[in-house]
């Protein structure tokens, strides 16, 4: 990482979660999980990760205060990582868990640069959602942060757990790019080096967004399939292939990883050889001959027996013409 984007995270050590423990030699001890209060935290407690745990003793030690605000005044992070899914079980067991326990960690979140009074969040946007629709406040660390930091910090709190899949980290890539983040920014926030980045790049910034959105997140979908996909949907008629399959009423109900291989075999389809045909005429609109190509195949009817005999005389000069054009090739 470059000396800028550690200091941006020693900037933000306080309430940045961070992706996992510090490698530890041996896994942590087991901790009885706990709910977070707002202005009591019991440290020892709290088990839902050693990680988490970490981040919440250095917020508390640099200062900041774990408050509950109402998930109504919070936004979204202005570049989106997450790709929605209409099932998603582990959201569904994260609003349960939030129901039955409470909110293990709090997320991070600045005061919108815009609206005065409201909020937009860095990470935890899932737990953001959960409290919105369980009805209860979430619980949320505030710190002043510039647009390089917000990123840095969502980034990071889901790259490195491998919590996106790779294609929802492509699409993140191609966003920050798309609002002018270098490359180094990107790939800090990635958590990776500049020729993932540019794989990564390379793949949401050929296939179409809306495309990708259609899919999913394709958590069973790594790296290689999506780089041979991309490959695929550039090839002629790729885009039609994968627009036909997606418009279909089937693909809806598919999963998502089920609709990557439902567009993956359309893209391996061989289309029938595009068929061209051509009608040879006089300047005074006879006709001489009809042409029709597909694929290897090139077919010519002669209309006309004196064009026939024409044809005849030239084909050994055609032959001889066509060798010295391709003489070496």
């Amino acid at each position: 990482m470059s000396p800028k984007g550690r200091d941006i995270l020693k900037s933000m050590v306080g309430a940045v979660e961070p992706a996992w423990p510090e490698t530890p030699s041996a896994p942590p001890p087991h901790r009885p999980s706990g709910a977070v209060k707002a202005m009591n935290l019991s440290l020892g407690r709290l088990g839902e990760e050693a990680a988490a745990a970490k981040a919440l003793r250095e917020s508390l030690a640099s200062g900041d205060k774990v408050l509950e605000i109402d998930p109504a005044v919070v936004e979204m992070s202005f570049i989106r990582d997450r790709i929605p899914v209409d099932k998603d079980p582990e959201f569904e067991r994260l609003k349960q868990s939030i129901q039955e326990s409470g909110q293990q960690v709090p997320i991070l979140v600045r005061p919108d640069p815009v609206k005065a009074g409201h909020y937009q969040a860095a990470y935890g946007h899932r737990r953001l959602r959960a409290a919105a629709e369980t009805g209860v406040a979430v619980k949320a660390v505030v710190r002043k942060l510039t647009d390089e930091e917000l990123i840095l910090a969502q980034g990071q709190e889901n790259g490195p757990r491998v919590d996106l899949s790779f294609i929802e980290r492509a699409l993140f890539a191609r966003r920050m790019d798309e609002h002018g983040f270098s490359r180094d920014m990107i790939a800090q926030a990635l958590a990776t080096d500049k020729p993932e980045t540019s794989r990564l790049l390379q793949v949401a910034q050929t296939i179409d967004p809306e495309i990708i959105l259609a899919i999913g997140p394709a958590p069973k979908v790594g790296r290689p399939r999506w780089l041979a996909f991309a490959e695929k949907f550039r090839e002629t008629g790729g885009r039609k292939k994968v627009q036909a399959v997606i418009a279909g009423a089937a693909f809806q109900t598919l999963e998502s990883n089920s609709r990557f291989d439902v567009t993956w075999k359309a893209l391996e389809e061989k289309g029938a050889p595009q068929r061209v045909e051509q009608t040879l005429r006089t300047q005074s609109g006879g006709t001489l001959a009809s042409v029709s190509r597909s694929g290897k195949s090139f077919r010519i009817t002669v209309k006309s027996a004196a064009f026939s005999d024409f044809l005849a005389r030239r084909l050994a000069g055609l032959a001889a013409e066509f060798e010295e054009e391709n003489n070496g090739k």
